[in-house]
């Protein structure tokens, strides 16, 4: 099954789209949170990253999902190291995260579920 990272400058932010996304996901979706620095506070870490990366691979893949600025740099940073095993999504966090683990959950490939995460953009709140 597709692994999903959730990359944020918030550990809390990161944990909560992650728990989310899993109860979305069926609870059959993988989905890590990689939020917040190294000492805990508000950043971004390529370790703590790579670590959740390591955890949702399973061998499918693992698609990232960043919320802003550093974080994408961060996860693209991250991805240098797993070329063809990880990819990051241009995605609403929030709603991409969940579109992903419905889609991942269904057993769709990586692509399938960048391409899920990626439609979150047309989703309209009014």
């Amino acid at each position: 099954m597709v692994g999903i990272v959730i990359v944020s400058h918030s550990r809390a932010l990161a944990e909560g789209t992650a728990e989310l996304a899993r109860e979305m996901g069926v609870g059959e979706a993988v989905v890590e949170a990689a939020g917040g620095g190294p000492d805990g506070g508000l950043g971004t870490s390529p370790e703590l990253v790579g670590r959740a990366v390591a955890a949702a691979d399973d061998g499918d893949g693992v698609l990232l999902l960043a919320d802003l600025g550093s974080s994408v740099l961060t996860a693209k940073l991250v991805l240098e190291d797993h070329e063809g095993r990880a990819v990051l999504a241009d995605a609403p966090l929030v709603e991409g995260a969940v579109a992903a683990a419905s889609a991942a959950a269904s057993g769709a490939d990586l692509d399938a579920v960048r391409a899920a995460a990626e439609s979150a953009h047309e989703l309209r709140k009014r």
